[in-house]
């Protein structure tokens, strides 16, 4: 049995109480006090250089091996819940009204705090140092640029080379697979907010106006045909408008109309190209009606890119340490999208997925983000084992 497996056994019962804590106090976006001092209190007393975030409510710990120099290891774990009423009947529900662990981010604190824990008993034995990134905010704002800019990266004294991390789902795979892929894994998420301008009339003289209605409704549409007709199926876009609103009556026409949209793209090529395509088309069509638009695009989070080579060596920990049954490689990325990018465009790495559905079903249990998802803790102390296994073989392989 590998020594992070057996530890992880050791340590198994304290983390699966620390998620529970944890699920009760659920904290959204940057300020996340108690979930920091729950943090900071299961690592108490252990030899490490511990770092608060200034700007958000963020724990970066070091560890210093003690076998000599080497590479200095990422490993990360976000922090923040959502604004979801829970609706799982469980003795440890959320007591923060509105909020809940709807994402697992729960859990990854939990196992992150047990790799801390078995490397903190190993670390005699590393050459190189461990950064463990509690990181709040990647349901909303992102923490993880903030992390960056508040010097994460080279917490340890010199920059980080490699970085890691794994996230919990509550449906889709059978309890305790795991699932990756090499190279895109989720997308960017952009937003594009747009503004129909035109003038007011009565509804019966339409003419004397000019209604903005029609226009957004014909851009709406226009958008879903640009993706299909100027965007590459193997490299594909997802514009999805999930806000529309003006008017006030059904017989007055407004001054002006709104939508909002998400944009999703899996390559920096097709990102761009998006942007500069849409705002030209809705400023376009219309400019074709006599109307003006305000179009805002925001970039969002980049792709979740996996290094090849790092994805090929934590599969094999994987492999290794819980046989070939348990790991399901990704025939596609997915469209959702992860601020732990801004930190694998700046290091090499990989992300990689572990099933926590505690229901019979994985295919019709509630995803991720429902107020009625549900994870089966009993998979932390695996968790634990792997970000604990990938610093050890990392640090091993040397600079």
């Amino acid at each position: 049995m590998s020594r992070t497996v057996e530890l992880a056994g050791k340590y198994g019962e304290s983390i699966i109480d620390l998620r529970r804590a944890l699920h009760q106090v659920p904290e959204y976006d940057l300020d996340l006090p108690k979930t920091q001092g729950l943090i900071l209190q299961a690592i108490e007393g252990l030899d490490l250089e511990i770092t608060l975030g200034k700007e958000l409510s963020s724990v970066t710990a070091v560890l210093r091996g003690g076998a000599g120099p080497g590479p200095v290891v990422l490993l990360r774990g976000d922090m923040d819940a959502l604004p979801v009423t829970e609706r799982v009947d469980v003795p440890f529900k959320s007591t923060h009204v509105g909020l809940m662990h709807a994402c697992g981010h729960d859990l990854h604190v939990a196992g992150l705090v047990g790799a801390v824990k078995i490397l903190h008993e190993l670390r005699s034995e590393l050459a190189g140092d461990v950064v463990f990134m509690f990181q709040p905010g990647e349901e909303t704002t992102g923490g993880a640029p903030i992390m960056i800019r508040e010097g994460l990266l080279e917490a340890a004294g010199r920059r980080v080379d490699s970085a890691y991390c794994l996230h919990v789902q509550s449906a889709g795979d059978p309890l305790g697979v795991w699932n990756s892929k090499a190279g895109p894994l989720m997308a960017a998420a952009d937003q594009l907010s747009v503004r129909v301008v035109g003038a007011g009339a009565h509804g019966s003289e339409p003419y004397r106006g000019k209604d903005p209605i029609p226009v957004l409704c014909e851009i709406v549409g226009a958008l879903q045909t640009m993706v299909t007709r100027q965007f590459d199926v193997f490299d594909p876009i997802v514009l999805t408008v999930g806000k529309i609103a003006g008017g006030t009556k059904e017989n007055i026409i407004p001054d002006d109309a709104f939508f909002d949209a998400t944009i999703r793209s899996f390559s920096v090529e097709a990102q761009a190209k998006v942007q500069e395509s849409s705002v030209r088309l809705v400023e376009h069509i219309a400019a074709a009606h006599g109307l003006t638009v305000e179009a805002n695009y925001r970039v969002g989070y980049p792709v979740t890119v996996n290094d090849a080579a790092e994805y090929t060596f934590a599969r094999q920990a994987i492999v290794d340490l819980f046989g070939p049954d348990r790991f399901r490689e990704r025939a596609h990325a997915e469209c959702g999208a992860e601020d732990m990018s801004y930190v694998l465009n700046e290091v090499p790495g990989a992300y990689v997925n572990l099933s926590a559905c505690a229901a019979p079903d994985p295919e019709t249990a509630a995803d991720n983000h429902s107020p009625l998802a549900d994870f089966d803790d009993s998979v932390l102390p695996d968790a634990a084992a792997l970000l604990a296994e990938l610093a050890v073989r990392r640090l091993a392989r040397g600079v």
